[in-house]
């Protein structure tokens, strides 16, 4: 894999939209996690096309990829910084120019929906990017934590998956290395199969969704999409995350109903990484390893930024 360099104090982070347009609330949100970020030291570049809103839900599939590519080719910018999430970033695919991106390796991070991209990125490129808080977030979220394990992980280059003292479960014990992939549920089930599809062989599967939008019965579906095309047959071990549903069903018993008995590998669950108020920052493409007699469950095992 392909490691990018840590991001030092005075670097230029360039943020950019690939998903939902950023309109309304979202343009002074985004302006008080500039400042934030810009009061820590570092600078700021938008991308030109940030605030398009070309097709009226979104800017256009090439705006947006555009946007990406030169953030990458930019010599300046230092990390790519993901404005905030939505539904299409996977609209990008055929427009990015992997050529560019794997010779300018570089941080890239989001969550939600661009952990469409940022999968396909690492897929394509063997770059390792990262699921953490969207540059938006940092304005909305309630506490730091997001933005601090940011730091934590592309400043300090730290390998720790969360702070001291959260609750990890085992939901099925069990030892496993493998590179972590993966992310929001939905996006997952998305890229199984066809032209942009990842591969899931001998990999730690991450997964969290968003219950405002996603049913339990949705989420099934998802899931059973994923074993009838093999997915759970390939991988070595799966850690959910974040999932709240009015319904008060945990994403753990939908997973634990669709694979039933057939699978020996380990599953566990903790509440930091989602969308929810604890978001850390996974690194995909980076090898962990899944150890259920442990307190902390899941652990890198090599460094993603360098």
């Amino acid at each position: 894999m392909i490691v990018p360099e840590k991001l030092k104090i005075g670097d230029t982070i360039g943020v950019v939209a690939p998903s939902n347009p950023i309109i309304e609330d979202n343009i002074e949100e985004l302006k008080r996690a500039k400042k934030k970020v810009q009061e820590a030291g570092f600078k700021v570049k938008y991308s030109k096309n940030l605030f398009s809103n070309t097709n009226g839900y979104s800017s256009t599939p090439q705006e947006k990829a555009d946007d990406i590519n030169e953030m990458f080719k930019d010599k300046e910018v230092k990390m790519i910084w993901c404005a905030k999430g939505g539904q299409n970033s996977n609209s990008t695919f055929e427009y990015l120019d992997y050529e560019l991106i794997k010779n300018n390796p570089k941080i890239i991070c989001g969550y939600s929906d661009i952990t469409s991209l940022t999968n396909m990125i690492t897929q394509k490129t063997e770059l390792v990017t990262f699921s953490g808080t969207n540059f938006k977030t940092i304005a909305t979220d309630e506490t730091d934590y997001s933005y601090n394990e940011a730091i934590k992980r592309f400043v300090e280059g730290s390998l720790e998956l969360g702070i001291e003292g959260e609750k990890y479960e085992n939901l099925k014990e069990g030892i496993a290395e493998g590179e972590v992939i993966g992310g929001n549920l939905s996006l997952t089930r998305g890229l199984v199969t066809g032209k942009y599809s990842i591969d899931f062989t001998d990999k730690i599967l991450f997964l969290e969704e968003l219950g405002f939008e996603t049913m339990p019965s949705l989420a099934s579906n998802f899931l059973y999409y994923m074993k009838q095309n093999g997915v759970f047959d390939k991988i070595k071990g799966i850690w959910i995350g974040n999932y709240e549903h009015e319904s008060g069903i945990p994403l753990e018993k939908i997973v634990l109903d669709v694979l039933g008995n057939e699978y020996n590998f380990p599953i566990i669950k903790s509440n930091n990484f989602g969308h929810t108020e604890t978001k850390t920052v996974i690194p995909i493409g980076t090898k962990a390893r899944i150890d259920t007699t442990k307190t902390r469950k899941i652990e890198l095992l090599e460094k993603c930024v360098k």
